[in-house]
């Protein structure tokens, strides 16, 4: 009787999880079962320190993220791709021990340009950030510059990036991106403010590929060969010029080539009108990180004042024979690193560092990096074997290390460099936050059509929200960001201004 008793109850509870709004006021549990602690914050070492990879939170999101689509890419799904080479320009070798920089170094590349959040033949006219990632074919191995067309990001913690696509993404009930759901979580996201503000002016609807720029949004670490590392942002320079689309020009665009990115990318390199860009870098010591009233590590943040230097340039010179087995095989992951070019501590990064090599092993299999578009120009040696499609030509019968029969023997200046750490393990959001200042700074830098253009944009989004606390807070946000910007916005979507106004008060940066 006992015994039943509790069986029944047992299955009541397990069934419970299979009603559809069972769990609607739920505690929050990993897939086990288990509570979750902390859903906002990735545990690191210390407050400064880099993303431990025990947070199983960040790792289980991560992992079951990556697998929610078979075969196309959960993001980045409509892509362009086109070969071309890298020249280095100027002399960094006190900053970095890496080749691909060495003046005068030609490197072959594959650019991958893209849409983020729509599917594979969703229209390119679309608001989106736009992925510029870069594959360098270098003598040490490939390295992977993947980055965006602007220069922050959304968030500043991996933990949360499942969390915000699924915001953007279509609604799972009616298959509709709907604004409700976008504003409803970035309500909680103030750090985004900054990002919100640049992809809803008309930099989130490019005319071409060819006309805007790319940045890494977030900060590596450059390592000579003394082991001396210094912190390092990457920005290209369009030689074509930024020309972006109004919204009246995208309806009209869209109206006849909703592939229109594509195209002028195609057609210009058929006719030979090749493409360039500019690489800049902005450098930081690492003492002078505590120098900034912000975390000059946050993706949410740009560095403004730091002085660039062009270390090179990129000419797109060919377009792919075969668009699947080149832009959609090819597989950009920000762990392709190389001798001279580490992460930062940046938790965003170091998630992204996991996550983007693990969703190609997902989509393209344990051997994608043996496909022609992937494959390293140098050799590649190593243990790892078998899984499906596997065309390598192993002849040894020694698959492990160390050994005296078949040595494969490491490379002492290829280590890591040591990062000093203190303080105890955690999961707190960081401490320099700043998170509306740049947003009104660039508002700021804006002419009187651009920014009358970003007010009417993001109006027409958030003027679909119903929910007045979530319109009342994001609100707050552009408010405190800059007075003028907030309250022109306010007046777009017919709300209270003085409400408005006394919400920002109370905000901290």
């Amino acid at each position: 009787m006992y015994s039943t008793k509790f069986a029944r109850v047992g299955l009541a509870v397990a069934l419970a999880a299979f009603v559809p709004g069972a769990h609607a006021q739920g505690r929050l549990t990993r897939d086990n079962g288990a509570p979750v602690g902390d859903n906002q914050n990735s545990q690191t070492a210390g407050p400064n320190g880099p993303t431990l990879l025990q947070d199983v939170q960040l790792i289980q999101k991560l992992q079951r993220f990556d697998r929610e689509r078979i075969p196309e890419r959960v993001v980045h799904a409509r892509g362009t791709g086109a070969h071309g080479e890298f020249v280095a320009t100027a002399d960094i070798t006190n900053l970095t021990r890496a080749r691909v920089f060495v003046n005068g170094t030609k490197t072959p590349v594959f650019v991958r340009f893209s849409t983020v959040i729509h599917g594979q033949h969703s229209p390119e006219t679309l608001r989106d950030p736009r992925g510029f990632a870069t594959k360098f074919y270098t003598s040490e191995g490939n390295w992977d510059l993947v980055g965006n067309n602007l220069p922050v990001f959304f968030i500043r913690d991996a933990i949360k990036f499942p969390d915000m696509v699924h915001s953007l993404k279509p609604s799972p009930a009616t298959n509709i991106q709907d604004p409700k759901r976008v504003f409803d979580f970035f309500s909680h996201v103030p750090e985004a403010t900054h990002m919100l503000t640049r992809v809803y002016s008309d930099l989130g609807t490019p005319a071409g590929y060819r006309f805007m720029d790319g940045s890494s949004v977030h900060a590596y670490k450059f390592v000579n060969t003394a082991g001396d590392y210094r912190y390092v942002k990457f920005r290209w320079a369009t030689k074509q010029g930024v020309k972006t689309l109004d919204a009246k020009q995208v309806a009209e665009v869209q109206s006849r080539d909703f592939n229109h990115l594509t195209r002028d990318l195609v057609d210009a390199i058929a006719r030979k009108d090749f493409p360039q860009w500019d690489l800049y870098i902005q450098v930081l010591e690492p003492k002078q990180l505590a120098g900034f009233d912000f975390d000059p590590l946050d993706p949410t943040k740009i560095w403004p004042g730091v002085p660039e230097t062009k270390i090179g340039t990129m000419t797109l010179n060919r377009n792919p024979a075969n668009v699947f087995q080149e832009t959609e095989q090819s597989a950009f992951a920000p762990a392709n690193l190389v001798p001279g070019i580490e992460p930062s501590e940046d938790r965003l990064l170091q998630g992204r560092v996991f996550s983007y090599a693990d969703t190609q092993l997902y989509r393209i299999g344990a051997n994608g990096l043996q496909l022609p578009v992937n494959r390293p120009a140098a050799a590649v040696l190593n243990g790892n074997q078998d899984g499906a499609a596997n065309s390598g030509a192993t002849t040894t019968d020694v698959n492990y290390q160390p050994s005296r029969r078949f040595p494969m023997k490491e490379t002492a200046d290829a280590k890591y460099s040591a990062l000093p750490l203190s303080g105890a393990t955690q999961q707190q959001r960081i401490p320099r936050t700043l998170n509306f200042r740049q947003a009104g700074e660039f508002y700021r830098t804006l002419d009187a059509t651009a920014k009358r253009n970003l007010v009417a944009n993001l109006a027409g989004d958030l003027g679909q929200v119903q929910d007045a606390q979530t319109t009342l807070i994001m609100l707050s946000h552009f408010y405190k960001a800059d007075a003028d910007y907030g309250t022109r916005l306010t007046q777009a979507v017919k709300g209270d201004v003085a409400q408005v106004r006394l919400a920002a008060e109370s905000l901290v940066e």
